[in-house]
């Protein structure tokens, strides 16, 4: 007799059929971000935020990603949103526009005021070392936690490289300021001018519980060029902070700007403002390969620079820059060929990178520097017991996945702000 249709199994025993087993097991449930989420390196809660944006509901948008970013307005222009990578939507048509809701939510708060408010007080004190984004958004979280913060900070306004190293067309200071106030509004100290040389003995005077380090990436690399003749060499960092202070940068008639980065980017872009005859931008790597975002180079080369890859210099001759040319090699690394060229130059900028000044940690028993970075564990606090540390000055793969999420809030200025040194850009991608 022909069986039913809707009977598929053969008659015999549960084993036979090889059913009896299913009833032991149970599907496994994994518990994931969306991927906006977690492409985010201040971790916020995009999807949550964006619905109560699409509600109407901009004040509690807001605050929900005030509850991870305390800089809105700032990150809404200087984010390279890779979020926006990571969307889904990316795979139909096109992504959402996170960051300019991003951007819109953080203006709307600056213009109505929106403020928050510090939490409980606990008597428990915190020095921070540095006012740049690091600093700044621990300040912000301890604050709400109720502990009370002072910041130390060696120039003479707050923002570190999102001032200093970021240009005004980037990112108009006054939403920048208004940002900060914000965070001194609910009770932080900022003390400018105001060098740290000696932490522990800092901690010590002000009656400290613990010590926050994040005193950024603020040195330049170079590498040693032999020069001939009148050009002037420069580095990126010292010229963008220049153009804070108001002082002459030195950039004039034709610049070359060495580096593949988005600082190499926005000095040639500098560069151009101030009326330099010609700019070229020489990178080491070929154009697939720079580190430099491609919307960062397309609006470069669209403002007049010029940019030449695979060129390493080699030295400098009267007002000529000899570059070697180079070809891929290994591990898309570079590799010289021993052919040059010349371009004609006045000024020569170095962009290639920055380094941490750990001077103030020298002798400070229990913090170890390895590698140009500061070593810290899943907490962030570093071998000195009550000292932490983050932001550029620690390598990201030092925080466990399962807290990178939570951390990250910590570490805005290693992902969102131009000028991260290849060194941690290339343990990010591998985290």
């Amino acid at each position: 007799m022909k069986a039913p249709f809707a009977i598929t199994l053969d008659v015999g025993s549960s084993l036979l059929n090889k059913t009896g087993s299913w009833r032991t097991q149970r599907p496994l449930y994994v518990d994931r971000l969306p991927p906006c989420n977690h492409a985010c390196p201040a971790g916020e809660n995009i999807q949550r935020w964006l619905y109560l944006a699409e509600e109407g509901r901009y004040e509690e948008a807001w605050r929900q990603i005030m509850d991870d970013n305390p800089f809105p307005a700032v990150m809404g222009r200087v984010c390279y949103h890779p979020c926006e990578s990571a969307c889904n939507r990316g795979q139909l048509d096109e992504a959402v526009g996170i960051n300019a809701v991003e951007r819109f939510l953080g203006d709307q708060a600056i213009k109505h005021e929106w403020r928050m408010n510090p939490g409980k007080e606990t008597g428990k004190r915190v020095m921070i070392v540095g006012a740049g984004p690091g600093g700044l958004a621990a300040a912000y979280h301890l604050r709400r936690l109720g502990h009370h913060v002072t910041i130390y900070d060696a120039w003479p306004q707050a923002g570190g490289m999102l001032r200093y190293g970021i240009p005004r067309y980037r990112l108009p200071r006054e939403k920048l300021n208004a940002e900060i106030l914000r965070i001194q509004e609910m009770g932080v100290d900022i003390q400018l001018n105001s060098p740290v040389d000696d932490i522990l003995a800092a901690g010590n005077e002000g009656n400290f519980s613990a010590a926050f380090l994040a005193l950024g990436a603020q040195l330049p690399k170079r590498v040693e060029i032999p020069v001939e003749g009148k050009v002037v060499m420069l580095d990126a960092v010292s010229v963008l902070r220049k153009m804070e202070l108001e002082e002459p940068t030195g950039l004039r008639g034709r610049v070359v700007v060495y580096g593949g980065g988005n600082t190499a980017m926005d000095v040639a872009r500098t560069a151009i403002r101030l009326g330099a005859r010609d700019v070229s931008v020489v990178a080491i790597e070929a154009q697939e390969h720079m580190p430099a975002h491609i919307f960062e180079v397309n609006e470069a080369r669209e403002e007049g620079a010029t940019l030449i890859c695979l060129r390493a210099i080699r030295e400098v001759r009267g007002n000529e820059v000899i570059l070697e040319k180079m070809v891929p090699g290994e591990g898309r690394w570079p590799q010289p060929t021993g052919q040059f060229e010349s371009i004609e130059a006045d000024v020569v900028v170095q962009a290639l990178g920055q380094n941490v000044d750990t001077v103030s940690m020298d002798g400070v028993s229990g913090i170890a520097v390895v590698e140009g970075t500061v070593q810290v564990g899943a907490d962030m606090q570093t071998g000195a017991p009550g000292v932490f540390a983050g932001g550029d000055m620690i390598p990201i793969c030092e925080v466990p996945p399962t807290r990178r999420q939570t951390n990250r809030r910590w570490l805005l200025s290693t992902c969102s702000i131009p000028g991260i040194t290849p060194t941690h850009r290339e343990r990010f991608d591998r985290c």
